[in-house]
């Protein structure tokens, strides 16, 4: 209304301004009289424009009014809801659009197709399933068809329904001659990988059904369908997928998605996905992960021998600016000998030893599991440190204590003892770990002087035992058939402040009930003392006086 007024006063003032001038020119005054003048149909016939104003009005970026904008009285209402209807389904406001259509029945204002897809648009985000139906009806009875917009409005209101509702709508659109787009299916996948659903299996079938119909998957639509498959713990099928689609695609997958697909790789230890997930992380996206995902990729290349991406990972860990630590390089050593490198596996000791880390023997346990396999590969062992050491490498005594355990397995405890007393040669001093070892060794053969002479050994080298080492010897006291000092070690044990384990109680017991000797009791009630329970097995041998178990009916 304020532009038609405001168009038309410009009009009027043109009018005035040219008859003005006019009057001017004839008498030099302002118009009283048009005696003087030329007529008023004269004055009018002359043209009140500017000289250029053809000029402009030739130009292509000219203005011509659209007179027609308004039409009808009806037609301007039409718009009106329109207008105000979209931006209700913008604002998600079903109480204002629903209060709007009361309006246009009360003045017999009939909605079309695009009030009736905003309407639809509010009940499908509050998930009124039957109003929405009922809009459809209601289109249907006043011979609106509905379109694909319908439908996927639809299929959003029963996004809290089962699965085949949606199928169902999408039959219906098959039925209609109205074909799904990717907004459809993306409405589908979206409702089945919510956290509260997580359907990986029905989000696959919808990507497959946008394969065979030939439309593409959207961006957002891949991700949530493979950050679904990651998380759910099938990696495999979580790389082919994000393979495939950046083959397929300008796109590209965020980075998010591809750390998913690491994560769940090295979860499920699935070596080619760890592979080719750091590769793509730190070689293309340049990105670097959280400690806690570099440990995992550590454990995954420790068990399938990936000596190179331990390696890297470690340079990672450096990088990251985290702390290096001992079982940060304790998979690095089992990436190592699982892939036959068993040189560089001792290698690795010195480096962490060089670097403030101290191995033990969890660390070398790779390296036992190697040496123990047969005698060869023990005395193999000793050449590969002979060659370390001619390259000016400092041989680790970790190393030494992984040959004497791989020896003591065995049952061989003259190399082992050889191996003890090549400590100076390699510039190495025992520790509590080696002789622990050695006394296992000797309780197998029985040889209780061998543990004695150790024990004084470590006297010499002022070393502690542990509760390790009194447990071994005690056990070592019971192989002989003069027992007596197990319970000298036993009292010791106790007076340094460590609680028998019950494998030396239950020793004890065996020992002094086969022997005949009474004391088992005294062993017994402290085992009680201590809190632990009698086994079903001891207290058969208990009450059997000696005999492991029952004769069986």
């Amino acid at each position: 209304m304020l532009a038609s007024t405001s168009r038309n006063s410009l009009k009027r003032v043109s009018r005035k301004a040219a008859l003005w001038s006019s009057q001017s020119e004839c008498t030099g005054a302002l118009p009283v009289t048009f005696s003087r003048c030329q007529s008023t149909q004269q004055v009018a016939a002359k043209p009140a424009l500017h000289p250029s104003s053809s000029r402009i009005r030739n130009k292509p970026w000219s203005f011509v009014p659209d007179q027609s904008f308004q039409g009808t009285a009806r037609g301007s209402a039409i718009a009106r809801y329109q207008f105000r209807s979209t931006g209700f389904a913008n604002s998600k406001s079903t109480a204002m659009v629903l209060r709007m259509c009361k309006e246009m029945k009360q003045e017999g204002v009939n909605p079309d197709i695009i009030i009736y897809n905003n309407l639809l648009a509010c009940l499908a985000d509050d998930c009124h399933v039957l109003e929405a139906w009922a809009v459809v009806e209601d289109m249907s009875s006043m011979g609106i068809a509905p379109d694909r917009n319908t439908f996927n409005h639809l299929i959003h209101a029963s996004r809290r329904l089962h699965s085949g509702a949606m199928w169902d709508i999408l039959d219906k659109m098959d039925a209609a001659n109205i074909p799904p787009n990717e907004r459809t299916f993306q409405l589908m996948i979206q409702r089945h990988t919510t956290p509260e659903r997580k359907n990986l299996e029905f989000a696959l079938q919808c990507v497959y059904e946008m394969g065979t119909r030939g439309l593409i998957l959207e961006l957002t639509i891949a991700q949530d369908v493979i950050g679904l498959a990651a998380e759910l713990g099938f990696p495999r099928l979580a790389i082919d997928l994000a393979e495939n689609f950046e083959a397929t695609s300008v796109r590209r997958l965020s980075s998010e998605i591809w750390i998913g697909c690491l994560a769940s790789s090295a979860e499920a230890l699935y070596a080619k996905g760890v592979q080719r997930c750091w590769e793509k992380v730190i070689g293309d996206l340049n990105v670097t992960p959280d400690e806690g995902l570099c440990l995992d990729v550590l454990h995954t290349a420790g068990r399938h021998g990936l000596s190179d991406l331990a390696t890297d990972v470690i340079r990672v860990l450096r990088i990251l600016g985290a702390d290096w630590q001992e079982y940060h390089f304790a998979p690095l050593v089992e990436a190592m000998c699982n892939a036959g490198n068993l040189k560089d596996a001792f290698g690795t000791l010195d480096l962490m030893r060089s670097s403030n880390i101290f191995p033990t023997a969890v660390t070398t346990q790779p390296i036992y599991e190697v040496l123990k396999q047969d005698v060869d590969k023990v005395d193999g062992a000793w050449e590969l440190l002979d060659k370390l050491r001619s390259e000016g490498k400092t041989i680790d005594r970790t190393a030494i204590n992984a040959i004497i355990r791989a020896a003591i397995s065995l049952s061989d405890l003259q190399r082992a003892v050889g191996a003890y007393k090549a400590f100076p040669d390699y510039k190495c001093v025992p520790d509590i770990d080696t002789f622990n070892s050695l006394l296992s060794g000797c309780i197998i053969a029985s040889h209780r002087g061998l543990g004695d002479r150790l024990l004084l050994d470590l006297k010499e080298l002022d070393i502690k035992p542990d509760a390790t080492t009194y447990e071994r010897i005690i056990v070592l006291c019971l192989t002989q058939a003069t027992y007596e000092d197990a319970f000298f070690y036993l009292e010791e044990m106790k007076a340094q402040k460590y609680v028998p384990p019950r494998s030396v109680y239950d020793a004890i017991i065996r020992t002094c009930i086969a022997a005949g000797d009474s004391r088992y009791t005294l062993a017994l009630d402290e085992l009680k003392q201590c809190g632990y329970t009698v086994s079903d097995n001891l207290q058969t041998f208990i009450d059997t006086g000696g005999r492991e178990s029952r004769p069986r009916s």
